[in-house]
């Protein structure tokens, strides 16, 4: 292989370190549903589609590198990636805690069922939130966004610096605080629920000792629950996907 080819192809192989580690990460792409070999092909189709427009970044710091310095550029632009997906991962955590939040606040904490992310059940109304917000990134056209952002990434994070640990730890940090202040937020409603209904059925339990108040009451405290989820899941799908497009879109 001539000099010029052996460049071009390890040049595309840095937009896959980079893509292919994000994705695998990203909210929408990295669901333990997928087949890694399903993850594997779209992480190579992205990175193929992305190159033309990063190849010419690139080629200078491939052309005339020793070996040591292009491993180096491989770690580095793997780090910058997973870097990446993990800052839209914590969104999705912090959606998935929202989500266990209201499942115990409203009485379906046990109710399992199949995991959307993970590859352990958890709580049936965990599955549907993450099942709706992963399938409105991909209905608001945000994976579209996703992979632009990855492309104005070569600007704000040029290969030529490395992995800068302080500052990934600084955004990672600003991420999870914003991110879990989403969850807050969200789940506010259920939480003050959670509360009041459990001083009422404490209440009653007490005025009342020798009938069983918390099993009676709980198909009421579940109905209430379903009630206030219907009511208030507009507004906490639109909360979400608004801090997470804002993300996506602004960096």
């Amino acid at each position: 292989m001539s000099e010029s080819a052996s460049v071009q192809v390890l040049c595309l192989f840095l937009v896959f370190c980079r893509v292919g580690s994000c994705l695998m990460i990203m909210p929408g792409f990295s669901s333990a549903r997928l087949p890694a070999q399903i993850r594997l092909f779209l992480a190579l189709a992205v990175s193929f589609a992305l190159s033309p427009a990063l190849i010419d970044s690139l080629r200078p710091l491939v052309e005339g590198a020793s070996d040591a310095e292009r491993i180096a550029l491989i770690v580095t632009e793997v780090l910058n990636g997973a870097m990446i997906g993990l800052l839209g991962r914590t969104f999705l955590l912090a959606l998935q805690f929202a989500g266990h939040v209201v499942a115990n606040a409203i009485g379906m904490g046990q109710a399992l069922g199949t995991a959307i992310e993970d590859n352990e059940p958890g709580a049936a109304i965990v599955s549907l939130i993450t099942l709706t917000a992963t399938t409105l990134i991909f209905v608001l056209n945000l994976h579209a966004e996703i992979a632009r952002a990855l492309v104005d990434s070569y600007s704000a994070i040029p290969p030529v610096e490395g992995f800068a640990a302080r500052r990934a730890l600084a955004n990672f940090t600003d991420n999870l605080d914003e991110a879990f202040l989403l969850c807050l937020r969200i789940s506010s409603p259920f939480i003050l629920y959670a509360v009041i209904v459990n001083f009422a059925i404490g209440l009653a339990n007490k005025m009342t000792p020798t009938i069983p108040v918390y099993f009676i009451s709980l198909p009421f405290v579940l109905a209430g629950g379903l009630i206030l989820f219907g009511y208030a899941m507009t507004d906490f799908f639109v909360l979400f996907m608004q801090d997470f497009t804002g993300w996506v879109v602004n960096g």
